[in-house]
């Protein structure tokens, strides 16, 4: 597992009604601070990677559809530079995932549904100063294949 990468399974109290699950509390200590709440919704087979962050951690929650979450780490002091964590995120298998700085991070949308992704950041959005340092998908230091392997 990348340095500093944590998962969280995530536990649903199911009753006749539905269901309730905990995602994010502050005394798990996910989070160093907290800085916004953001929501996207992504269609079938969409790609979206790579990007990383110099100031911020992540957390990312699917929970709508199902996903293919790719990180790979950067940082130059990591005891786990340039190694690729892959996790499959979503209703079938409810995780969080913290995303600490200088760790790129992107996703695939798995199935024939939309995916939500709800994510959970340490700093607010700046668009004057905007966090997001941008890889292309296929950029081939990171090399991931994005595509199915049927067996």
């Amino acid at each position: 597992m990348i340095k500093d990468v944590m998962v969280k399974k995530l536990l649903r109290h199911p009753d006749d009604r539905g269901f309730f699950m905990e995602i994010l509390r502050d005394d798990e200590n996910l989070l160093k601070r907290f800085g916004q709440a953001s929501m996207s919704k992504s269609y079938p087979g969409v790609i979206k990677a790579f990007h990383y962050h110099e100031r911020q951690d992540d957390i990312w929650f699917f929970p709508v559809g199902n996903a293919q979450v790719v990180l790979y780490d950067l940082r130059a002091d990591s005891s786990t530079k340039g190694e690729t964590n892959v996790f499959y995120l979503g209703e079938d298998n409810p995780q969080v995932v913290v995303i600490p700085k200088g760790v790129a991070h992107g996703y695939r949308v798995l199935g024939n549904e939309p995916a939500c992704i709800v994510y959970f950041t340490t700093e607010s959005y700046d668009p004057k100063n905007p966090d997001e340092k941008r890889i292309d998908w296929n950029d081939p230091m990171i090399g991931f294949d994005w595509t199915t392997k049927n067996r």
